[in-house]
Protein backbone atom coordinates (compact mmCIF):
# COMPACT_ATOMS: atom_id res chain seq x y z
CA UNK A 1 0.00 0.00 0.00
CA UNK A 2 2.82 1.70 0.66
CA UNK A 3 4.60 1.46 -2.21
CA UNK A 4 1.57 2.42 -4.45
CA UNK A 5 1.01 5.23 -2.49
CA UNK A 6 4.74 6.78 -3.19
CA UNK A 7 4.11 6.01 -6.79
CA UNK A 8 1.12 7.53 -7.19
CA UNK A 9 3.03 10.77 -5.18
CA UNK A 10 5.74 10.72 -7.54
CA UNK A 11 3.32 10.11 -11.11
CA UNK A 12 1.42 13.09 -9.65
CA UNK A 13 4.69 15.54 -9.40
CA UNK A 14 6.05 14.30 -12.93
CA UNK A 15 2.75 15.34 -13.93
CA UNK A 16 2.88 18.57 -12.78
CA UNK A 17 6.29 19.41 -13.95
CA UNK A 18 5.15 18.11 -17.62
CA UNK A 19 1.88 20.59 -17.61
CA UNK A 20 3.75 23.43 -15.60
CA UNK A 21 2.21 26.44 -17.03
CA UNK A 22 3.81 29.79 -17.78
CA UNK A 23 3.19 32.52 -15.40
CA UNK A 24 0.18 34.44 -17.20
CA UNK A 25 0.19 38.22 -17.86
CA UNK A 26 -0.58 40.90 -15.27
CA UNK A 27 0.07 38.26 -12.38
CA UNK A 28 2.98 39.99 -11.21
CA UNK A 29 0.95 42.15 -9.33
CA UNK A 30 -1.15 39.67 -7.68
CA UNK A 31 0.17 38.03 -4.52
CA UNK A 32 -1.12 35.56 -1.91
CA UNK A 33 -0.42 35.33 2.08
CA UNK A 34 -1.45 31.83 3.49
CA UNK A 35 -1.72 30.69 6.68
CA UNK A 36 -2.55 27.17 7.64
CA UNK A 37 -4.55 28.40 10.89
CA UNK A 38 -6.24 31.42 12.24
CA UNK A 39 -6.05 34.48 10.03
CA UNK A 40 -6.91 36.95 13.48
CA UNK A 41 -3.78 34.91 15.21
CA UNK A 42 -0.97 35.44 12.56
CA UNK A 43 -0.09 39.01 13.00
CA UNK A 44 3.21 38.61 11.47
CA UNK A 45 1.10 37.90 8.24
CA UNK A 46 -1.18 40.46 8.50
CA UNK A 47 1.59 42.55 8.29
CA UNK A 48 3.04 40.57 5.25
CA UNK A 49 -0.85 41.07 4.02
CA UNK A 50 -0.88 45.05 4.72
CA UNK A 51 2.68 46.15 3.16
CA UNK A 52 1.78 44.03 -0.16
CA UNK A 53 -1.20 45.96 -0.45
CA UNK A 54 -0.08 49.20 0.36
CA UNK A 55 2.35 49.13 -2.37
CA UNK A 56 -0.09 48.22 -4.96
CA UNK A 57 -0.50 44.77 -5.12
CA UNK A 58 -3.40 42.95 -5.36
CA UNK A 59 -3.50 40.09 -2.22
CA UNK A 60 -5.33 36.91 -1.38
CA UNK A 61 -5.28 36.68 2.52
CA UNK A 62 -5.64 32.60 2.60
CA UNK A 63 -6.60 30.68 5.95
CA UNK A 64 -9.01 30.15 8.63
CA UNK A 65 -11.80 32.26 9.51
CA UNK A 66 -11.94 32.93 13.77
CA UNK A 67 -10.17 35.74 15.13
CA UNK A 68 -11.42 38.59 13.95
CA UNK A 69 -8.07 40.53 11.66
CA UNK A 70 -6.71 44.12 12.09
CA UNK A 71 -9.10 46.49 11.03
CA UNK A 72 -6.25 48.21 8.46
CA UNK A 73 -6.69 44.85 6.75
CA UNK A 74 -10.77 44.57 6.70
CA UNK A 75 -10.47 48.14 5.23
CA UNK A 76 -8.26 47.85 2.57
CA UNK A 77 -9.84 47.68 -1.19
CA UNK A 78 -6.39 45.77 -1.80
CA UNK A 79 -6.78 42.51 -0.07
CA UNK A 80 -9.64 40.03 -0.19
CA UNK A 81 -9.56 37.14 2.50
CA UNK A 82 -10.03 33.51 1.47
CA UNK A 83 -10.96 31.09 3.86
CA UNK A 84 -10.09 27.46 3.73
CA UNK A 85 -13.13 25.65 4.35
CA UNK A 86 -13.25 24.02 8.33
CA UNK A 87 -13.47 20.25 8.32
CA UNK A 88 -14.23 18.43 11.55
CA UNK A 89 -11.42 16.06 12.68
CA UNK A 90 -12.84 12.22 12.55
CA UNK A 91 -12.31 10.72 16.60
CA UNK A 92 -12.21 6.94 14.81
CA UNK A 93 -9.26 4.73 14.79
CA UNK A 94 -5.94 5.03 16.48
CA UNK A 95 -4.26 8.48 16.78
CA UNK A 96 -1.92 7.99 13.61
CA UNK A 97 -4.79 7.43 11.32
CA UNK A 98 -6.57 10.45 12.73
CA UNK A 99 -3.80 12.87 12.10
CA UNK A 100 -3.09 11.24 8.55
CA UNK A 101 -6.93 11.80 7.90
CA UNK A 102 -6.96 15.16 8.73
CA UNK A 103 -3.43 15.85 6.61
CA UNK A 104 -5.30 14.23 3.70
CA UNK A 105 -8.37 15.95 4.39
CA UNK A 106 -6.30 19.72 4.86
CA UNK A 107 -4.35 19.17 1.47
CA UNK A 108 -7.33 18.55 -0.25
CA UNK A 109 -9.19 21.64 1.13
CA UNK A 110 -6.17 23.93 0.92
CA UNK A 111 -5.49 22.85 -3.18
CA UNK A 112 -9.10 23.30 -3.91
CA UNK A 113 -9.07 26.83 -2.20
CA UNK A 114 -5.78 28.00 -4.05
CA UNK A 115 -7.19 26.88 -7.30
CA UNK A 116 -10.25 29.13 -6.26
CA UNK A 117 -8.69 32.83 -5.84
CA UNK A 118 -6.91 34.51 -9.12
CA UNK A 119 -4.05 33.23 -10.49
CA UNK A 120 -0.79 34.96 -8.08
CA UNK A 121 2.75 35.73 -9.25
CA UNK A 122 4.08 35.31 -5.68
CA UNK A 123 2.81 32.93 -2.89
CA UNK A 124 4.29 33.71 0.49
CA UNK A 125 3.39 30.76 3.11
CA UNK A 126 3.79 30.61 6.79
CA UNK A 127 5.67 27.88 8.45
CA UNK A 128 4.47 26.23 10.75
CA UNK A 129 2.52 24.67 10.21
CA UNK A 130 4.03 23.35 7.46
CA UNK A 131 2.71 19.69 7.33
CA UNK A 132 0.67 19.60 4.46
CA UNK A 133 1.07 22.96 3.62
CA UNK A 134 4.49 23.15 1.92
CA UNK A 135 4.02 20.60 -0.57
CA UNK A 136 0.51 21.61 -1.26
CA UNK A 137 1.49 25.19 -2.04
CA UNK A 138 4.40 24.14 -3.74
CA UNK A 139 2.60 21.98 -6.09
CA UNK A 140 -0.27 25.04 -6.93
CA UNK A 141 2.89 27.39 -7.67
CA UNK A 142 4.35 24.45 -9.73
CA UNK A 143 0.95 24.32 -11.82
CA UNK A 144 0.07 27.94 -11.55
CA UNK A 145 3.76 29.45 -12.42
CA UNK A 146 3.62 31.42 -9.10
CA UNK A 147 7.23 31.95 -7.31
CA UNK A 148 6.88 30.20 -3.82
CA UNK A 149 8.37 32.40 -0.65
CA UNK A 150 8.31 30.76 2.82
CA UNK A 151 8.47 32.78 5.82
CA UNK A 152 10.08 30.67 8.75
CA UNK A 153 8.85 31.40 11.86
CA UNK A 154 10.02 28.26 13.57
CA UNK A 155 10.17 24.53 12.90
CA UNK A 156 6.90 22.47 12.87
CA UNK A 157 8.57 19.23 14.09
CA UNK A 158 10.35 20.84 16.98
CA UNK A 159 6.73 22.09 17.97
CA UNK A 160 5.36 18.75 17.66
CA UNK A 161 7.93 17.21 19.93
CA UNK A 162 7.05 18.90 22.86
CA UNK A 163 3.49 16.64 22.89
CA UNK A 164 4.95 13.59 21.24
CA UNK A 165 8.90 13.61 22.29
CA UNK A 166 11.83 14.22 19.03
CA UNK A 167 12.51 10.41 18.21
CA UNK A 168 8.31 9.52 18.01
CA UNK A 169 8.52 8.18 14.74
CA UNK A 170 5.40 11.55 13.23
CA UNK A 171 8.34 14.31 14.37
CA UNK A 172 11.13 12.10 12.24
CA UNK A 173 8.73 12.12 8.98
CA UNK A 174 8.01 15.79 9.70
CA UNK A 175 11.45 16.69 9.88
CA UNK A 176 12.07 14.75 6.90
CA UNK A 177 8.94 16.55 5.02
CA UNK A 178 9.70 20.02 6.62
CA UNK A 179 13.66 19.88 5.43
CA UNK A 180 12.81 18.55 1.46
CA UNK A 181 10.10 20.38 0.75
CA UNK A 182 11.28 23.73 2.09
CA UNK A 183 14.61 23.11 -0.14
CA UNK A 184 11.69 23.91 -3.17
CA UNK A 185 10.99 27.30 -2.67
CA UNK A 186 12.37 29.59 -4.30
CA UNK A 187 13.16 32.05 -1.77
CA UNK A 188 12.87 32.05 2.12
CA UNK A 189 12.28 34.47 4.79
CA UNK A 190 13.23 33.96 8.52
CA UNK A 191 13.10 35.26 12.11
CA UNK A 192 16.34 35.61 13.60
CA UNK A 193 20.00 35.26 12.47
CA UNK A 194 20.03 31.94 14.04
CA UNK A 195 17.50 30.88 12.22
CA UNK A 196 19.25 32.10 9.05
CA UNK A 197 22.63 29.90 10.22
CA UNK A 198 20.68 27.16 10.97
CA UNK A 199 18.41 26.70 7.72
CA UNK A 200 21.22 27.07 5.67
CA UNK A 201 23.48 24.86 7.74
CA UNK A 202 21.16 21.76 8.20
CA UNK A 203 18.83 22.54 5.20
CA UNK A 204 21.14 24.00 2.70
CA UNK A 205 18.07 26.39 2.59
CA UNK A 206 19.78 30.37 2.01
CA UNK A 207 17.11 32.95 3.81
CA UNK A 208 17.22 36.43 4.81
CA UNK A 209 16.35 37.87 8.44
CA UNK A 210 13.20 39.61 8.62
CA UNK A 211 12.72 40.43 12.79
CA UNK A 212 9.53 40.98 13.92
CA UNK A 213 9.24 44.96 14.20
CA UNK A 214 6.64 46.35 15.44
CA UNK A 215 3.59 47.70 13.67
CA UNK A 216 3.06 51.45 14.17
CA UNK A 217 -0.39 51.52 15.75
CA UNK A 218 2.04 49.51 18.46
CA UNK A 219 3.15 52.64 20.88
CA UNK A 220 2.59 54.77 24.57
CA UNK A 221 -1.03 54.91 24.96
CA UNK A 222 -2.35 58.53 25.84
CA UNK A 223 -3.84 58.84 29.57
CA UNK A 224 -7.41 60.19 28.16
CA UNK A 225 -7.35 56.71 25.68
CA UNK A 226 -6.14 54.46 28.98
CA UNK A 227 -9.08 55.30 31.01
CA UNK A 228 -11.53 54.88 28.38
CA UNK A 229 -9.86 51.28 27.45
CA UNK A 230 -9.85 50.59 31.48
CA UNK A 231 -13.69 51.56 31.62
CA UNK A 232 -14.50 49.78 28.85
CA UNK A 233 -12.51 46.34 30.15
CA UNK A 234 -14.24 46.83 33.51
CA UNK A 235 -17.55 45.89 32.03
CA UNK A 236 -16.60 42.55 31.96
CA UNK A 237 -13.69 42.30 34.30
CA UNK A 238 -13.80 43.30 37.98
CA UNK A 239 -9.91 43.76 38.32
CA UNK A 240 -10.57 47.21 36.19
CA UNK A 241 -13.23 48.07 38.02
CA UNK A 242 -12.81 50.80 40.74
CA UNK A 243 -12.48 49.91 44.29
CA UNK A 244 -15.59 51.93 45.40
CA UNK A 245 -17.59 49.94 42.84
CA UNK A 246 -17.93 47.07 45.38
CA UNK A 247 -19.01 49.02 48.36
CA UNK A 248 -22.62 49.74 49.14
CA UNK A 249 -22.09 53.62 48.98
CA UNK A 250 -19.97 55.44 46.34
CA UNK A 251 -17.25 58.23 47.30
CA UNK A 252 -20.12 60.48 45.46
CA UNK A 253 -17.48 62.83 44.35
CA UNK A 254 -18.55 62.64 40.62
CA UNK A 255 -15.58 61.54 39.33
CA UNK A 256 -15.42 58.96 36.51
CA UNK A 257 -13.14 56.32 38.41
CA UNK A 258 -11.53 52.86 36.63
CA UNK A 259 -9.09 50.70 39.15
CA UNK A 260 -6.09 53.48 37.86
CA UNK A 261 -7.26 56.59 36.47
CA UNK A 262 -9.86 58.91 37.06
CA UNK A 263 -11.86 61.70 35.21
CA UNK A 264 -12.16 64.75 37.03
CA UNK A 265 -16.04 66.15 36.34
CA UNK A 266 -15.81 69.30 36.15
CA UNK A 267 -12.47 69.96 33.80
CA UNK A 268 -12.54 66.42 32.20
CA UNK A 269 -8.74 65.76 33.37
CA UNK A 270 -7.24 62.50 33.62
CA UNK A 271 -4.97 61.63 35.88
CA UNK A 272 -3.53 58.42 37.89
CA UNK A 273 -4.57 57.26 41.08
CA UNK A 274 -2.15 57.50 43.39
CA UNK A 275 -2.96 54.29 45.02
CA UNK A 276 -3.62 52.17 42.29
CA UNK A 277 -2.34 48.45 41.21
CA UNK A 278 0.72 48.11 38.85
CA UNK A 279 -0.76 46.15 35.85
CA UNK A 280 1.18 43.62 34.49
CA UNK A 281 0.27 42.32 30.94
CA UNK A 282 1.71 38.93 29.05
CA UNK A 283 0.20 37.57 25.76
CA UNK A 284 -0.11 33.99 25.08
CA UNK A 285 -1.50 30.91 22.90
CA UNK A 286 -1.73 28.47 25.69
CA UNK A 287 0.60 26.51 24.45
CA UNK A 288 3.32 24.01 25.46
CA UNK A 289 6.33 26.36 24.96
CA UNK A 290 4.85 28.88 27.43
CA UNK A 291 5.14 27.19 31.53
CA UNK A 292 2.82 29.22 33.47
CA UNK A 293 3.95 28.09 36.26
CA UNK A 294 6.74 29.85 36.51
CA UNK A 295 5.03 33.13 36.43
CA UNK A 296 2.22 31.59 38.89
CA UNK A 297 4.94 30.76 41.53
CA UNK A 298 6.71 33.76 41.16
CA UNK A 299 3.67 35.67 41.38
CA UNK A 300 2.76 33.55 44.98
CA UNK A 301 6.51 34.50 46.53
CA UNK A 302 4.92 38.44 45.27
CA UNK A 303 2.01 38.16 47.58
CA UNK A 304 3.64 36.90 50.38
CA UNK A 305 5.91 39.18 50.03
CA UNK A 306 3.09 42.00 50.35
CA UNK A 307 1.42 40.52 52.94
CA UNK A 308 4.76 40.71 55.02
CA UNK A 309 4.12 44.55 54.82
CA UNK A 310 6.95 45.01 51.76
CA UNK A 311 6.42 48.71 49.97
CA UNK A 312 5.05 47.10 46.88
CA UNK A 313 1.82 47.77 45.01
CA UNK A 314 -1.16 45.34 44.75
CA UNK A 315 -1.00 43.98 41.07
CA UNK A 316 -3.20 43.71 38.91
CA UNK A 317 -2.19 40.71 36.38
CA UNK A 318 -3.67 40.41 32.62
CA UNK A 319 -3.24 37.28 30.49
CA UNK A 320 -4.11 37.68 26.90
CA UNK A 321 -4.33 34.65 24.33
CA UNK A 322 -6.67 31.78 23.12
CA UNK A 323 -5.21 28.19 23.34
CA UNK A 324 -5.43 24.64 24.10
CA UNK A 325 -4.03 24.94 27.39
CA UNK A 326 -6.12 28.15 29.01
CA UNK A 327 -8.58 25.74 30.50
CA UNK A 328 -5.80 24.26 32.24
CA UNK A 329 -4.48 26.97 34.20
CA UNK A 330 -7.26 28.97 34.14
CA UNK A 331 -8.59 26.51 36.79
CA UNK A 332 -5.22 26.48 38.75
CA UNK A 333 -5.25 30.44 39.35
CA UNK A 334 -9.01 30.24 40.45
CA UNK A 335 -8.23 28.17 42.91
CA UNK A 336 -5.20 30.43 44.27
CA UNK A 337 -5.67 32.45 47.15
CA UNK A 338 -4.29 35.88 46.53
CA UNK A 339 -5.31 39.14 48.20
CA UNK A 340 -3.08 41.61 46.16
CA UNK A 341 -3.07 39.89 43.50
CA UNK A 342 -5.82 39.75 40.77
CA UNK A 343 -5.50 38.01 37.30
CA UNK A 344 -7.63 38.16 34.31
CA UNK A 345 -7.58 36.25 31.35
CA UNK A 346 -9.25 38.50 28.46
CA UNK A 347 -9.06 37.68 24.83
CA UNK A 348 -9.05 41.36 23.73
CA UNK A 349 -10.18 42.92 20.54
CA UNK A 350 -7.06 43.70 17.72
CA UNK A 351 -7.38 47.46 18.01
CA UNK A 352 -7.19 46.82 22.28
CA UNK A 353 -4.34 44.77 22.44
CA UNK A 354 -1.77 47.62 21.37
CA UNK A 355 -3.59 49.86 23.73
CA UNK A 356 -3.47 47.49 26.35
CA UNK A 357 0.71 46.86 26.35
CA UNK A 358 0.52 50.76 26.05
CA UNK A 359 -1.17 51.45 29.17
CA UNK A 360 0.83 48.79 31.24
CA UNK A 361 3.52 49.14 33.57
CA UNK A 362 5.58 45.45 33.17
CA UNK A 363 4.86 42.82 30.44
CA UNK A 364 6.14 39.47 31.24
CA UNK A 365 7.15 37.01 28.30
CA UNK A 366 7.42 33.18 28.86
CA UNK A 367 7.48 32.31 25.11
CA UNK A 368 10.57 29.46 25.20
CA UNK A 369 10.96 28.66 21.64
CA UNK A 370 10.76 25.12 20.64
CA UNK A 371 13.40 25.15 18.21
CA UNK A 372 15.37 28.00 20.15
CA UNK A 373 15.98 29.77 16.68
CA UNK A 374 12.62 32.29 17.15
CA UNK A 375 12.02 35.12 18.65
CA UNK A 376 8.74 35.90 20.85
CA UNK A 377 6.36 38.73 18.85
CA UNK A 378 4.58 40.03 21.88
CA UNK A 379 7.96 41.00 22.96
CA UNK A 380 8.70 43.11 19.86
CA UNK A 381 4.89 44.74 20.33
CA UNK A 382 5.94 45.55 23.96
CA UNK A 383 8.64 47.07 23.17
CA UNK A 384 6.90 48.93 20.29
CA UNK A 385 4.97 50.54 23.11
CA UNK A 386 8.22 51.01 25.28
CA UNK A 387 6.48 48.63 27.78
CA UNK A 388 9.74 46.89 29.95
CA UNK A 389 9.90 43.49 29.64
CA UNK A 390 10.82 40.17 31.94
CA UNK A 391 11.01 37.36 29.76
CA UNK A 392 12.31 33.46 30.15
CA UNK A 393 15.63 32.44 28.57
CA UNK A 394 16.21 30.61 25.66
CA UNK A 395 19.38 29.95 23.19
CA UNK A 396 18.50 33.59 20.96
CA UNK A 397 16.95 35.82 23.15
CA UNK A 398 19.49 38.40 23.26
CA UNK A 399 19.15 39.34 19.74
CA UNK A 400 15.53 41.14 21.17
CA UNK A 401 16.06 41.42 24.54
CA UNK A 402 18.81 43.33 26.27
CA UNK A 403 19.81 42.17 29.68
CA UNK A 404 19.59 45.37 32.30
CA UNK A 405 18.93 48.00 29.10
CA UNK A 406 14.92 47.43 27.97
CA UNK A 407 14.35 44.65 30.21
CA UNK A 408 15.55 41.48 32.34
CA UNK A 409 15.73 38.16 31.62
CA UNK A 410 15.09 34.99 34.15
CA UNK A 411 15.68 31.42 34.26
CA UNK A 412 12.92 30.06 36.50
CA UNK A 413 10.14 31.56 39.05
CA UNK A 414 13.01 32.68 41.71
CA UNK A 415 14.51 34.99 39.71
CA UNK A 416 11.45 36.05 38.36
CA UNK A 417 9.61 36.87 41.47
CA UNK A 418 13.07 39.06 42.51
CA UNK A 419 12.72 41.05 39.70
CA UNK A 420 9.25 41.87 39.94
CA UNK A 421 9.99 42.74 43.81
CA UNK A 422 13.06 44.79 42.76
CA UNK A 423 11.00 46.70 39.75
CA UNK A 424 7.90 47.31 41.84
CA UNK A 425 9.65 48.69 44.64
CA UNK A 426 7.95 51.96 46.49
CA UNK A 427 5.81 51.81 43.18
CA UNK A 428 5.20 54.17 41.23
CA UNK A 429 7.87 56.02 42.31
CA UNK A 430 9.95 57.70 39.23
CA UNK A 431 13.15 56.70 40.25
CA UNK A 432 14.11 52.62 39.84
CA UNK A 433 15.30 50.41 37.11
CA UNK A 434 11.02 49.96 35.58
CA UNK A 435 11.28 53.61 34.38
CA UNK A 436 15.06 53.61 33.54
CA UNK A 437 14.11 50.68 30.83
CA UNK A 438 11.35 52.94 29.79
CA UNK A 439 13.70 55.91 29.15
CA UNK A 440 16.22 53.77 27.19
CA UNK A 441 13.04 52.57 24.87
CA UNK A 442 11.87 55.94 24.10
CA UNK A 443 15.01 57.05 23.27
CA UNK A 444 15.97 53.55 21.01
CA UNK A 445 16.10 54.15 17.29
CA UNK A 446 13.60 51.23 16.97
CA UNK A 447 12.85 50.52 13.14
CA UNK A 448 9.29 49.61 12.30
CA UNK A 449 7.61 47.34 10.64
CA UNK A 450 6.77 49.12 7.18
CA UNK A 451 10.51 50.57 7.21
CA UNK A 452 12.34 47.17 7.69
CA UNK A 453 9.85 45.53 4.98
CA UNK A 454 10.49 47.64 2.39
CA UNK A 455 14.27 47.51 2.64
CA UNK A 456 14.58 43.91 2.98
CA UNK A 457 11.48 41.51 2.06
CA UNK A 458 9.78 44.00 -0.66
CA UNK A 459 12.66 43.65 -3.41
CA UNK A 460 11.74 39.88 -3.87
CA UNK A 461 8.27 40.43 -4.93
CA UNK A 462 10.14 41.58 -8.21
CA UNK A 463 11.65 39.86 -11.05
CA UNK A 464 14.73 41.17 -10.89
CA UNK A 465 15.39 39.56 -7.86
CA UNK A 466 14.86 36.10 -8.81
CA UNK A 467 16.62 36.16 -11.98
CA UNK A 468 19.96 35.31 -9.53
CA UNK A 469 17.78 34.31 -6.81
CA UNK A 470 20.35 31.48 -5.46
CA UNK A 471 23.60 33.13 -5.39
CA UNK A 472 22.62 36.84 -4.37
CA UNK A 473 20.30 37.11 -1.52
CA UNK A 474 19.68 39.90 -0.26
CA UNK A 475 21.21 40.86 3.22
CA UNK A 476 19.14 42.69 5.70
Amino acid sequence: MAALLWLALGGALLLMLLWRRARPTGSEGRAAVVVLGDLGRSPRMQYHALSLARRGFHVAFVGYAGTKPHNDLLHNENIRIVHIPEHKTWQVGPRVFQYITKVIIQSVLLFYTMLKIENPGYVLLQNPPGLPSIAVIWAVCLLRGSKLIIDWHNYGYTIMSLTHGARHPLVRIAKWYEELFGRLSDCNICVTNAMKEDLEAKCSIKAITLYDRPASFFKETPLSDQHRLFLKLSKDYVPFKARYAAEPIPPGDGNEKSAFTQREARSGQVTRLKDRPALLVSSTSWTEDEDFSILLKALEEYERHVSDGMKLPPLVCVITGKGPLKEYYSKLMSTMPFKHIQICTPWLEAEDYPLLLGSADLGVCLHKSSSGLDLPMKVVDMFGCCLPVCAVHFRCLHELVKHDVNGLIFRDSGELAGQLKMLFWEFPTAEGKLNLFRRNLRTAEQLRWDESWERTVFPLFTNRCFANLKTDLIEN
